[in-house]
């Protein structure tokens, strides 16, 4: 009978591993568009310098996997966590809840958290609050990115001090014709300015300054942001080429496709790894 149990176990397993690997939810690929295992990946993300993990914000397999990274990581480095979605001039707050001076209701009333803060971002930041890791609010007061939006960047200089230490150092280094600075342009379809995409600059670079500013010594620091301010090793990583050039980084991009049993052409070098999400998988919001 136990002989019998075992057979019919074996059975159960092999067609439920089958079925798995006929419907996965994702698949990994390198920049060229060949499959790569997790492990592998992972051990190429420990010997970095900066993670940049490009989210697609509404997917759910990008932020399980923004967390099963970030502990992998963390079990072998040192590890600092940094996000988009927490301006600068809240980190303040966000060491608050961290450090555990008030609660997460209180820290809701006081951030301005994102709608998804909650199924998203909650566990990372727990993570690092249960770990007594470091994680920066990285990202432009969403305000002054509409100040260079509706003035240019000269907006900036009308800052105080105090807000000026929540920017990239003035003036910010700036280049129009990236290739992903254009591409917002065309996708605008005409009704683009220059400001939007210096808008998009300031964002791209003061991410790429606090990252800089708070590198863990010996260790990887794990930055979450829209994979666009990524993709392509523009945005983020030119700004960290700027300010830091010779580091050693790593990116990832998530997209999603009908079919992910091969890579589509059009996402052919867009990150060093690239998540490819099937179509149909459910979404956050």
């Amino acid at each position: 009978m136990k002989i019998l149990h075992f057979i019919l176990f074996s059975l159960l397993f092999t067609q439920l591993t089958a079925w798995t690997q006929d419907q996965p939810a994702y698949v990994l690929y390198d920049s060229k568009g060949k499959k790569i295992r997790y492990q592998k990946m992972l051990k190429q993300l420990e010997q970095s310098q900066v993670v940049l993990f490009g989210e697609l914000h509404n997917n759910p397999i990008s932020h399980w996997l923004q967390l099963e990274v970030t502990q992998a990581i963390h079990a072998q480095k040192n590890t600092v966590l940094g996000a988009e979605m927490f301006e600068r001039d809240n980190q303040d707050e966000l060491n608050g809840y961290l450090e555990g001076s008030f609660n997460a209701k209180v820290f809701d009333t006081l951030a301005r958290l994102w709608n998804n803060y909650y199924t998203d971002y909650a566990p990372l930041v727990d993570f690092a609050k249960e770990n007594q890791l470091p994680f920066i609010a990285t990202n432009i007061p969403r305000r002054f990115a509409n100040m260079v939006y509706k003035k240019d960047f000269s907006a900036l200089d009308e800052l105080s001090s105090e807000e000026k230490s929540w920017v990239a150092p003035l003036p910010i280094p700036y280049d129009s014709m990236l290739p992903r600075y254009q591409n917002i342009l065309k996708m605008m379809g005409g009704h683009g300015t220059s400001t939007l995409i210096k808008a998009q600059a300031t964002k791209d670079a003061t991410m790429a300054h606090f990252i800089v500013q708070n590198l863990p010594k010996e260790g990887v620091f794990i930055h979450y942001n829209g994979a666009y301010h990524s993709d392509y090793y523009e945005g983020i990583l030119w700004y960290l080429n700027q300010y830091k050039p010779g580091l050693h980084v790593k990116t990832i991009s998530t997209v999603s496709q009908a079919d992910i049993h091969k890579l589509e052409k059009e996402h052919l070098g867009r990150a060093d790894f690239i998540i490819c999400v099937d179509e149909d998988m459910t979404s956050t919001y």
